[in-house]
């Protein structure tokens, strides 16, 4: 028994080590550095990538008979990579060191993030809920993740002219929450470094650092404990234990495959004449990809989509609209609907009737209440949009152009946070209706914000529900639990609480900005929208720090931060005389 403790505690070394690997990137790419410096680094990579092979090998070797194909196929593409540059560092290319070292830096150092990604997913992860609840464990993840991008935004090759601790905070938490309200301009005062910092906050906080963590920790491990299957099911909402991994798995290649698919056609759709090289071209689509997909907002043009040079771009426009529409619609519907129409297309291509199937609800009851809610208020917003900004802020594009920026007005402010048009300009009945669509927000399980469409839609069937002098929601020849409607209203008046106290003190700290300004601003922090009147840079500390608590409460959910503060009762077998309170 004493050799396996001796292995687990080389792995744990080697972790470190490798761990040690990441700082030395971190301090290579944040910093400058001298020649001898950028030497020791270069030498001390290579150090840290042997004792990662050295690990990979001893473990694959002893697990042999319990590896899957796809991880001995990662295992030994990591190892013959850094062999590879084993051979060129000390024995194919002793003459020319310096040319080395310049030609292998990128693959060295991507070598040394794929053994330090190996090391952290063998880490033992328990998710005690006697510790912690999975509310809390989901909160604690992304104050870690905002914490850290702080810290990362502020090193000196991440910005031109540096960045201040509670920039650097509100910067980190837009982007984690997926928000996209910004207090220095992402185009200008960032580096490509930093701008590339922000896109990997974007996307873990659009997806969660834990659903990355588990999910890897799982396809390397073949399993995990029961107890960490209750924790992840709960953060998950999956229905069956057997599908907690199955959700994660189809939540990262959902969202690997639209955002590639998107950026393809964001690169395609871009005129090479607006950009200095094509890697610049390619970051720019890959960037706004992500940021389209994660619900985020964040562009690095200066005035968003509006740009000169991209407010005219329709096709831009169009694709950026079905990414986020696609990423606010929420995993679990996105996965439905696919599997609708697998279903819809295996029937109609089939050659005999006798091969034809038929499925009962493959559509499922939240897809349709989901769906049925997102097309209506998109085309209800896209009409007014469009009547009441014609003569507007859509007075310079042409018919076709009206048409698609009316459409891209009315769908951004459910948490995309991209802009088309100048939004101070609107006029204030259109910044009514986008206050109403920032609040009501994106579905469930997705990477947007606000109350959701699902609860506006159970508060919206409640209200028919007691006109018709029902005692109970139906739809769909389904009845809507009683726990779904105290949760609908639950989350709608803990909403206005937090953008309520949000206003109120945005409106002592800076007394000087117009209150729909102030509306405005808390209500797509809430939401994590992004969108704003142009007073976000302009606010004072206090109201930053403010406008930073609401965007994480809005990303989080009061909800969860409710579940995760108050300690939970145990059922009792009784129950007490219903009693009907007066409300009007």
């Amino acid at each position: 028994m004493q050799f396996p403790l001796q292995i687990r505690t080389f792995y744990t070394f080697v972790f470190w080590i490798c761990f040690s690997g990441l700082i030395a990137l971190v301090f290579d790419f944040g910093f400058e550095q001298s020649n001898a410096l950028q030497t020791f680094l270069n030498q001390y990579y290579y150090f840290v990538l042997g004792f990662g092979v050295l690990s990979t090998l001893i473990r694959d070797i002893t697990r042999f008979l319990w590896l899957k194909w796809k991880v001995i196929v990662f295992d030994a593409s990591t190892v013959l990579l850094s062999l590879f540059l084993f051979y060129g560092k000390f024995i194919g290319f002793e003459q020319q060191e310096i040319q080395l070292v310049s030609q292998y830096a990128v693959w060295l150092k991507l070598a040394v993030l794929l053994s330090l990604f190996r090391e952290f997913a063998e880490l033992k992860i328990d998710l005690k809920r006697t510790v912690f609840n999975p509310a809390q464990v989901f909160i604690l993840s992304f104050l870690a993740i905002i914490l850290l991008g702080s810290f990362l935004l502020m090193l000196p090759k991440a910005t031109y002219s540096g960045l201040s601790f509670m920039d650097a905070l509100f910067t980190s938490t837009s982007a984690v929450c997926v928000t996209g309200l910004i207090v220095v301009d992402t185009a200008t005062h960032f580096t490509q470094l930093g701008q590339t910092i922000i896109l990997i906050l974007i996307q873990t906080g659009g997806l969660g650092i834990l659903t990355f963590a588990s999910y890897f920790s799982y396809f390397f491990k073949g399993g995990t404990s029961y107890e960490n299957q209750l924790a992840l099911g709960d953060i998950s909402s999956s229905k069956k234990l057997g599908e907690v991994f199955s959700t994660f798995k189809y939540i990262i290649l959902i969202t690997v495959g639209i955002e590639l698919f998107a950026s393809g056609l964001i690169y395609v759709s871009l005129d090479a004449a607006h950009f200095t090289s094509q890697n610049e071209r390619m970051f720019f689509a890959i960037f706004h990809s992500v940021s389209a997909f994660c619900n985020a907002g964040f562009s690095t043009l200066s005035a968003g989509i509006y740009d000169n040079a991209f407010r005219f771009n329709y096709f831009l426009q169009f694709i950026l609209i079905l990414t986020f529409v696609l990423g606010g619609l929420g995993f679990p519907i996105v996965v439905n609907l696919l599997s609708y129409l697998r279903y819809k297309l295996s029937n109609i291509f089939s050659i005999h009737i006798q091969k034809k199937t038929f499925r009962p609800w493959v559509l499922n009851i939240n897809s349709r209440i989901t769906l049925i809610t997102t097309g209506a208020i998109s085309l209800i917003a896209f009409v007014l949009f469009y009547l009441l900004e014609y003569n507007n802020t859509l007075a310079e594009h042409s018919e076709f152009g009206k048409i698609i920026t009316a459409l891209f007005g009315a769908t951004t402010p459910r948490t995309a946070g991209f802009n088309t048009i100048d939004n101070a300009a609107m006029s204030l009945p259109t910044i009514l209706m986008v206050l109403l669509l920032m609040w009501i927000g994106a579905s469930p399980q997705s990477t947007g914000g606000g109350i959701k469409t699902s609860t506006f839609a159970i508060a919206t069937l409640n209200i028919l529900s007691l006109g018709k002098g029902k005692s109970r929601i139906e739809i769909y020849r389904r009845e809507i639990a009683d726990i779904s409607v105290r949760r609908a209203f639950a989350i709608i008046s803990l909403s206005l609480i937090v953008i309520g106290f949000a206003v109120l003190l945005i409106a002592a700290f800076d007394p000087q900005v117009r209150l729909i300004d102030i509306v405005f601003e808390s209500i797509s922090a809430y939401s994590t929208v992004g969108l704003s009147l142009g007073i976000t840079a302009s606010l004072s500390n206090a109201s930053k720090f403010v406008l930073i608590l609401v965007m994480f409460v809005g990303r989080v959910s009061m909800l969860s931060l409710v579940i995760a503060v108050i300690k939970k009762v145990k059922h009792k077998s009784y129950a007490y005389p219903r009693e009907e309170i007066n409300m009007n």
